[in-house]
């Protein structure tokens, strides 16, 4: 039998009609049991019943209308889209733009500030970002702005700023992507346009203003309207506040739960107010210490005696610290015990420091080294793993370990490393270990599979 033409396939999609005369006739040939006509009649019934589905995928098809789609499931289609496309899917129709507009969209924006000159990366048009002023600057709630290395981009985001007057943020960070262009801008300028923000949000529970010219006045403006919301605050890098500064936040935000800033800032004064009844448990601490010319910063003592009052107040907090320092400058650390949980150095350290370190930081959770020089550390990594029971992360860079003190470590820590990156260079194969049989014998005491990591290249 020949394939029926799509002209036929249009008339064969009424054969199961109750009415049909096909159906009629159809129905009495197979009554009589004719033999060729009941093949004809089998094969006319597959016809139909792929008819009938292609007649029921087309009927699907039409009643499917996207531009009716309920509002709630559109809004959370939009928000996986960039902010171009979901433009562009907003002309569809009247109901996709009517969403567009939704407050619900708008409370979630990162503004993207970069020059083609000097970065790659896409940036927020200008167009879309004076329509986000123009309507929804009263619905934005957690903002950021990633902006690049330029002046210019740092203004743009200055200008925005100065702009959202009839807005209450929660959030709001400012991110340099790359060198800290904000603090290319004048002091004045920059204070203008984020006391702004500060004055007209009451709200703020989180702020990230690492690598800016903010000052110990913005800080009390901050203070004065936020300081029952405030529970994150990072400065990192911000040269013209000063301890004061610092203290008043700590003062008068007690909900205050992180804090991150530059060892410059953080006095016995701090941790002692950190630590009084009315403030809440702190969560994190990360200080920063660094030095960008060898002997020309002073770094100062924190007192034992500040340290414990902290911990006693907040006993589950994590201190992170950032090591930036050379050699000679470590003196005035890890010369007492100090409630480090985190530990990174980010230059070459020596085998003393951190012998210090297994004897001083008892609540130590991860260590990471990127430099030490070409003395084994076999010694000092046996001590931390005695000491330091909380132990779960460790990595080496640029350093040297004996194969069996290696195996020795792993052994004491057991299961707990959760992390051991290890590069394999830092290996160094004696009588008892060679680098194959180290693989084998570190992943038995740590109950996985495990390989040291291998230097690319490229």
């Amino acid at each position: 039998m020949k394939r029926p033409s799509s002209g036929a396939l249009q008339n064969l999609r009424d054969v199961d009609h109750p009415a049909s005369p096909l159906h009629s006739c159809s129905s009495e040939r197979m009554k009589r049991g004719g033999g060729r006509d009941s093949d004809h009649n089998s094969s006319e019934e597959g016809t139909a019943e792929k008819s009938k589905k292609l007649r029921t995928t087309n009927e699907h098809s039409q009643t499917c209308d996207w531009g009716n789609l309920l509002q709630d499931i559109i809004l959370q289609v939009f928000k996986y889209l960039p902010l171009l496309d979901r433009a562009h899917a907003s002309q569809v129709c009247r109901n996709w733009n009517q969403v567009f507009h939704m407050p619900d969209l708008w409370r979630c924006f990162e503004f993207e500030l970069n020059q083609p000159a000097t970065s790659y990366l896409k940036a927020t048009h200008p167009e879309l970002i004076k329509q986000i002023i123009k309507r929804h600057s009263n619905h934005l709630q957690y903002v950021s702005f990633k902006v690049d290395s330029s002046k210019e981009s740092a203004e743009a985001a200055c200008d925005i700023l100065s702009q959202l007057v009839n807005c209450s943020l929660k959030t709001l960070g400012l991110i340099s992507t790359a060198r800290p262009s904000f603090m290319d801008l004048p002091k004045s300028h920059f204070i203008s346009a984020l006391t702004v923000v500060f004055v007209n949000s009451k709200s703020l529970s989180s702020l990230k203003i690492d690598d800016t010219p903010v000052d110990d006045p913005s800080l009390k403006v901050l203070v004065a309207n936020n300081s029952d919301t405030l529970k994150l605050l990072k400065m990192s890098s911000c040269p013209h506040v000063s301890p004061a500064g610092v203290l008043c936040v700590a003062d008068r935000c007690h909900g205050l739960r992180e804090l991150a800033l530059n060892y410059h800032l953080l006095s016995d004064e701090l941790l002692l107010a950190l630590s009084s009844e009315k403030h809440v448990r702190l969560e994190h601490l990360r200080i920063d210490v660094v030095s960008e010319n060898p002997g020309q910063t002073h770094f100062h003592a924190i007192q034992k005696s500040s340290w414990d009052a902290f911990i006693r107040h907040s006993p589950k907090v994590n201190l992170v610290m950032y090591f930036f320092l050379y050699e000679e400058e470590f003196d005035p650390f890890f010369r007492y015990e100090i409630p480090a949980t985190h530990l990174y150095f980010g230059r070459s350290v020596s085998k003393d420091v951190l012998g210090r370190v297994g004897m001083t930081c008892p609540r130590l959770v991860e260590l990471v080294v990127c430099a030490n020089g070409l003395r084994p550390l076999d010694e000092e990594l046996i001590r931390i793993a005695e000491r330091c029971k909380n132990l779960s992360a460790i990595g080496l860079g640029e350093c040297e370990v004996s194969c069996s003190a290696f195996v020795e470590f792993v052994k004491m820590c057991g299961g707990r490393l959760s992390q051991l990156s290890i590069m394999e260079e830092v290996l160094i194969p004696d009588q008892k270990y060679s680098l194959e049989q180290i693989h084998w014998e570190v992943s038995k005491h740590l109950g996985r599979v495990w390989f040291p990591d291998m230097m690319p290249t490229w």
